[in-house]
């Protein structure tokens, strides 16, 4: 006989099945701005939040707008800065922004202590404290530029076959980094830049890998997909499939959390998928909580336990659509954008 929870899947969508669960939202704080956004980056040693504005222009005149971690109050901003994203190496004290050239900071003052030249498209990034490089992600090559943390020198690039989206560490040379073009998971050395393996994420039709998430101590991959909107979770050490399970749609960020053996997914759908990792070889999604329609993007303070997600409301979308396309979103509402705080 099928249990109440399997008949519930099969007619009702994710959402309403687990909606109710151990995670809320605990604070909206709307600090407004100008300008689209990307990714958003916690640095839990010196608590602070990174959100990469961007705006159009000639040159493009973006910023890094920078919060309390703890308190999500404005704690500074790093001017004329357009870039996707953000990452600090805490042990140096440098800041890195995804734009082009790639900016470095100091993260006590916020100051721009150098502007480090890189071929490609800057988008997604990762700090390794492994060596204290940091990978810049370009889906155009070279796909990885890798910089030298305490001096902002470049030390490689790396092919990685394919575009890019989200790369982890298990800080011991190993580098993990899904690739949305190609169906799988690239493997790279960090000590010689060289991928080692490519692992497949099943099936014959590219499922767009757009978010990954590690746990370092079981060596458990967790993939967020977008065709269909699933994790696949692999084990890091040969790419097996161990399950894969329904997320929502327009996923664009993951993470995971040690401490509660909890991976996240967060949707453009406005949901936020939690997967509770049972054991190496148990998963089953906790909960599906609502957050705010585009908020597709996370990052994890660990300290707390806390889930950071960005999103901003939209007027209605131009009528008619543009000739031979379709309408896309309307304007941002001017002071919308937003920070949410998700926690138990």
């Amino acid at each position: 006989m099928l249990s109440v929870r399997l008949l519930l899947a099969l007619v009702l969508p994710a959402f309403l099945v687990h909606a109710q669960g151990p995670y809320k939202i605990l604070k909206t704080a709307k600090v407004g701005g100008d300008g689209g956004f990307d990714y958003v980056y916690a640095d839990e040693a010196g608590r602070r939040l990174y959100v990469a504005r961007t705006l159009p222009g000639t040159p493009p005149m973006g910023r890094i707008s920078v919060f309390n971690l703890d308190t999500l109050e404005p704690a500074g901003e790093i001017a004329g800065v357009n870039a996707h994203g953000a990452a600090v190496d805490p042990k140096s004290g440098h800041g890195f922004a995804t734009s082009k050239p790639v900016v470095m900071w100091d993260t006590k003052n916020l100051s721009v202590m150098k502007s480090i030249d890189v071929d490609g498209g800057p988008d997604g990034l990762l700090f390794d404290p492994f060596n204290a490089r940091v990978y810049i992600l370009s889906h155009r090559a070279p796909n990885a530029t890798v910089i030298d943390a305490k001096d902002g020198s470049v030390v490689g690039t790396i092919d990685l076959g394919g575009a890019p989206e989200q790369a982890v560490t298990d800080g011991k040379g190993h580098i993990y980094i899904d690739i949305e073009d190609k169906n799988s998971v690239a493997v790279v050395d960090a000590k010689t830049l060289k991928v080692t393996a490519n692992y497949s994420l099943g099936g014959d039709a590219n499922k767009t890998a757009a978010g990954l998430a590690f746990d370092v101590k079981n060596h458990i991959l967790f993939v967020a997909c977008r065709t269909p909107a699933s994790m696949v979770i692999m084990d890091a050490n040969d790419g097996k499939i161990i399950t894969t399970l329904p997320i929502g749609t327009g996923v664009d960020g993951a993470g995971f959390n040690p401490k509660t053996m909890e991976a996240f997914s967060s949707q453009g759908d406005g949901t936020l998928t939690v997967i509770k990792e049972n054991s190496p070889t148990s998963f089953e999604v906790e909960q599906t909580l609502k957050t705010m329609p585009g908020a597709k993007t996370m990052t994890l303070d660990t300290k707390t336990g806390r889930v950071l997600l960005i999103a901003a409301e939209y007027g209605p979308a131009p009528t008619p659509p543009p000739a031979g396309g379709r309408a896309g979103r309307g304007p941002m509402v001017p002071g919308s954008f937003s920070i949410l705080e998700v926690g138990k």
